[in-house]
């Protein structure tokens, strides 16, 4: 069968490489030079199946607005008359209880444990290097309040059999060594030791050239404006340079998804919302994270890739817009300074922005649409990295 893949993120680069281990003809279509050069491109790093929560969760609504008024905010909305996002946010506060909380963190995790099984067996069989580890994720809590609040999330892990420490903070700096120079600035850490990190960009970049080896066809500065159809069956993608076509279609396009799909009656709840990184080289090893720690005070995660610090985190409601604005390089700065001084060097550190596909509930979009040939792949949100591979070889 010939198949179409719409985006080479990292997303559509892991389709590619099922589809065509499974005997299919593949086609890769992305406006870009190359693969992973948008969301995929820089993103925190982090590998976490324990840490696959959605963003609606009870009291959100209070945390989003108290938030907004820190000196360092986590959270950025942006007014502006846009039905789409105001759809987005009334769907995603009706989300906020405890039971669809629940339901959907139920949903998230198993998908991301998957995806992380399947990844260990991928690098197994490939030897795929892209500055991989496998030392867990620790959540670090600054308060004791944060820390008490932990019970939910411990007892939806507990149901799903998931493997956690709950760590004073000796426990963390036993992890953590760099940490014990600024013991006193956290209570105590959930660590969840089956969590990864990795290079996104260095994985997707790896996986695509194996691809073309295996005889994908990557289309790199295709502008996508639309599909064919006749007789309910997509018949063709539409591209700035001629339609192309195929037996079957597959949407992993990110953020973007929703605005083509809408053309051709598929209205997608996903919004883009905007996450910023530093990718800051390291100039003491001594210093530097080991594996990945996520300030939930900030709602930033500190990465050890290789030879360098990734710090990500934020979320702006801004719509498309791409603007690096200033005061989230500063937040991001703070965050990994004051955790880890003197680890990195901030001054010849590497700012970035990228939209996040975020759904308002929190799993992702994927599976069949209302057309027999056209598959979605879409929504992951903060999770395409995590939840890429298991996506892409159902």
């Amino acid at each position: 069968m010939k198949v179409i893949i719409l985006g080479a993120g990292v997303i559509g680069v892991s389709t590619a490489y099922y589809l065509t281990e499974a005997g299919h003809e593949v086609t890769v279509l992305d406006r870009q030079i190359g693969p992973a050069l948008e969301t995929s491109f820089a993103n925190a790093g982090e590998i976490s199946p324990g840490y696959s929560s959605p963003w609606a969760a009870p009291g959100l609504p209070i945390k989003a607005f108290k938030w907004m008024l820190m000196r360092r905010r986590p959270l950025f909305i942006r007014p502006r008359f846009d039905p789409y996002m105001m759809r987005w946010v009334l769907m995603l506060l009706q989300n906020c209880t405890s039971a669809a909380y629940e339901r959907n963190k139920a949903r998230m995790v198993p998908i991301a444990e998957y995806s992380r099984d399947l990844m260990r067996e991928l690098r197994a069989k490939t030897g795929i290097a892209y500055d991989e580890r496998s030392q867990g994720t620790l959540q670090l809590f600054r308060r004791q309040k944060m820390l008490d609040g932990a019970g939910r999330d411990i007892a939806i892990l507990e149901t799903l059999g998931i493997s956690y420490e709950l760590l004073d903070p000796a426990g963390c700096i036993h992890y953590e060594p760099a940490l014990g120079r600024v013991r006193e600035k956290f209570v105590g850490g959930l660590r969840l030791p089956g969590d990864e990190t990795g290079d996104c960009f260095k994985f997707t970049t790896a996986l695509a050239s194996l691809c073309v080896k295996s005889g994908v066809q990557f289309h790199y500065g295709t502008d996508i404006t639309g599909f064919q159809s006749e007789r309910g069956r997509v018949t063709g993608v539409q591209t700035k340079q001629g339609v192309i076509t195929a037996d079957a279609y597959v949407v992993a396009l990110g953020s973007y998804s929703p605005m083509l799909l809408r053309r051709i009656g598929i209205d997608l709840p996903v919004y883009p919302v905007k996450g910023y990184s530093l990718t800051v080289p390291i100039i003491d090893e001594s210093a530097a994270p080991q594996s990945t720690v996520m300030d939930e005070a900030h709602k930033v995660a500190i990465t050890r890739l290789g030879d360098r610090i990734r710090v990500g985190g934020m979320a702006e409601l801004d719509g498309y817009n791409p603007k690096l604005r200033p005061s989230r390089r500063a937040t991001l700065d703070y965050v990994v300074s004051d955790l880890y001084p003197g680890a990195g060097d901030s001054a010849r550190a590497n700012f970035w922005c990228g939209l996040r596909p975020m759904t308002p509930d929190g799993p992702p979009v994927i599976g069949p649409s209302k057309y027999p040939n056209l598959w979605l792949n879409t929504g992951h949100g903060t999770l395409g990295w995590t939840m890429s591979v298991a996506l892409a070889g159902c």
